[in-house]
């Protein structure tokens, strides 16, 4: 309901042939260019902020470029970077063009190493030197580094001081950047490393360069590199000789997903674009284990290294629920799932009456969960009618059974995505008002003051959408009862692995546990955790506490979502509303492969996570009281 931006979208591409392999087969050098177009477009939900690609041509000649990147800001980024690729082949014949040798040796991006990157800003920061690929420059081509990632790091602090302490000066404080410097670092020592080899063996020239080039072991690389990182990452790279790696973090948080035959490894954030984009069957495309790396060297060579000991399974749950392509065989059945197993508490919010409630979803990323919603109630009148026909004790006449069977469950295409709001209106109320016009309904679809109209939607984070559009349209209709379902829990955390929820002050959840704090005269429960959190600031992030739990541990699910409703009503609104969310159980049986909950339940997966949200909690305390002379007893 609320477009949440969140983890990035990566695609790798390692043509394990010669161009010519590829002119000859499919009639044209530029299918790994064409293929890197076709699953970033497929990823296209993963980032709209801005997109890069990077491209490494092997074997060039000094003198010669050898790594090539375009980048563009916007939704349409996709389509103007290879635009502008394009244009570089504009000033040559197409039979030269065509040509796979001419092009290997003349045009830019006609190389064997691919690499797309799709961007979401989860920092604040934006503009196109935040877009990935980052590259690193050197005059050794072993050394030159370029790397994208789908990744936000907890402790960027940490490894800032590390590089540092080398003697190196970042001039960005960003995790990429500093993640570019680190990993290249890292690579620079390799590359010494191999060249001390080469001498002590007694070689000299383009001799040393290429024993560097034949032996850089990238597992050195990432594993002194990786250590130190705490977050959810796939960390994507390739080299200036041809090395090419991806690695995933330990805890599974983000994922990763490869191909490989003897033409092509490809490796991206989703599966269902490497099936599309390569025509296979789900079962041929793998998921890169957690903590560990593909590697391909400069002669299409692969190898598959475990860099970090794999941690206990937190590959993420909201991927599942929200943000991935439904179109994946697995996620297609899990949010029918999500669905399904909500059609207990929703009979209750409407006291068992389907056959005057209208079941609706909200579009567009809740559809798949609407139909498993559906379905459940299908199976629900399918059993009742049973049960029904059963409990006769003699022969039915027709309008009996007419009566029995032909109550049915009642969907209809109640809400409708209209138009996005501009943001050239900066006025709030103006602002306010033109939200509340996002949404339409189909208006005659529910009987006033009638029927119960039950919508479903994939989350609810900040209630904003709910109150100033979807809540008021709804109202229109005059139901005797609206039900809002969340196929998700209540979203109670701030998210530190790649999604932009890191503010307590978000959360509508939050807010409304604060509020019933206040109205049980139990205020003094926030100075209390406020306090606790301060005291382990200086704590090793490997020992602190998520205190912030206690916020909501007065309180049931029941008593939240009542109190949502009451911050949730608009002015004017006169029906009755209930919100019913998924349980966390619910979620883990829909979703048993991703336990990864910590939006939910606040069990983060790494020290980082927790760290950052007694000071996401803190924050906000000062903020909200601590300019509030008095309140709480607080002391400057």
């Amino acid at each position: 309901m609320e477009p949440l931006k969140h983890e990035c979208g990566i695609v790798m591409i390692r043509l394990r042939k010669p161009l010519e392999y590829y002119q000859r087969k499919y009639g044209t050098w530029m299918y790994g260019l064409n293929k890197l177009y076709l699953m970033m477009e497929k990823q296209h939900n993963r980032g709209q902020e801005g997109a890069g690609i990077s491209c490494v041509k092997l074997a060039a000649n000094p003198g010669e470029e050898y790594m090539f990147r375009e980048k563009a800001l916007g939704s349409g980024a996709i389509t103007e970077i290879f635009a502008n690729v394009h244009k570089h082949f504009q000033d040559y014949p197409l039979q030269k063009v065509s040509d796979a040798a001419f092009a290997k040796k003349n045009l830019p991006f006609a190389g064997e190493l691919y690499m797309g990157h799709l961007r979401y800003s989860t920092t604040g920061k934006s503009g196109l030197s935040f877009v990935h690929p980052f590259l690193r420059r050197n005059n050794w081509r072993a050394k030159n580094l370029c790397l994208c990632g789908n990744f936000n790091m907890t402790n960027v602090d940490e490894f800032f001081a590390e590089i540092a302490k080398t003697g190196q000066h970042p001039r960005v404080y960003s995790d990429t950047y500093i993640m570019l410097e680190q990993v290249g670092h890292r690579l620079d020592r390799e590359s010494e490393r191999l060249w001390k080899e080469a001498h002590d063996k007694g070689l000299e020239g383009y001799d040393i360069t290429d024993y560097i080039e034949d032996n850089i072991k990238m597992e050195n690389v990432l594993s002194s590199s990786a250590k130190l990182w705490d977050g959810g990452y796939v960390v994507c790279g390739q080299n200036g000789s041809g090395e090419m790696f991806s690695m995933r973090d330990p805890w599974g948080i983000r994922p990763a997903f490869w191909y490989m035959d003897d033409e092509i490894l490809v490796i991206a954030s989703e599966r269902p674009c490497i099936q599309t984009a390569l025509d296979l069957d789900c079962d041929q495309i793998h998921e890169l284990l957690p903590g560990q790396s593909v590697i391909c060297n400069k002669y299409g060579e692969v190898r598959f290294s475990q860099i970090l000991e794999t941690k206990e399974n937190q590959k993420c749950s909201f991927e599942r629920i929200y943000f991935s392509r439904g179109s994946d065989r697995d996620i297609y059945k899990e949010r029918k799932a999500l669905g399904s197993q909500l059609v207990e508490p929703i009979l209750k919010a409407i006291n068992g009456d389907v056959e005057h409630t209208v079941f609706s979803f909200i579009p567009n990323t809740a559809e798949v969960a609407y139909y498993g919603m559906t379905d459940g109630f299908k199976q629900y009148m399918h059993e009742k009618k049973i049960k029904a026909l059963l409990a006769l004790d003699h022969k039915p006449s027709e309008e009996e059974i007419r009566a029995i069977i032909e109550p049915q469950v009642r969907t209809e295409k109640v809400v409708l995505k209209d138009i996005k709001l501009r943001t050239f209106i900066t006025e709030s109320d103006s602002r306010n008002d033109l939200a509340a016009h996002v949404y339409d309904i189909t208006y005659g679809s529910v009987i006033p003051n009638v029927d119960n109209l039950v919508v479903i939607d994939d989350s609810i984070v900040r209630g904003t959408t709910l109150r100033e559009s979807i809540i008021r349209i709804l109202d229109r209709l005059h139901p005797k009862k609206i039900v809002i379902v969340s196929s998700s829990p209540q979203v109670r955390y701030p998210d530190y692995y790649g999604i932009d929820m890191s503010k307590m002050s978000e959360f509508i959840a939050f807010k409304a546990a604060i509020e019933l704090l206040k109205d049980k005269n139990k205020e003094q429960l926030i100075y209390r955790v406020y306090q606790k959190c301060k005291a382990q600031v200086n704590t090793p992030k490997e020992d602190m506490v998520n205190y912030v739990k206690e916020i909501y541990a007065p309180f049931t699910d029941e008593d939240i979502s009542h109190k949502m409703v009451e911050m949730l009503r608009a002015p004017g609104v006169t029906s009755d509303i209930e919100i019913v969310y998924q349980s966390i159980e619910g979620l883990h049986k829909a979703c048993p492969n991703h336990p990864g909950d910590w939006y939910f339940s606040g069990n983060y997966p790494t020290p980082g996570g927790v760290r950052l949200v007694n000071q996401a909690f803190i924050n906000y305390v000062e903020q909200i009281y601590l300019n509030e002379p008095g309140r709480l007893n607080f002391k400057d």
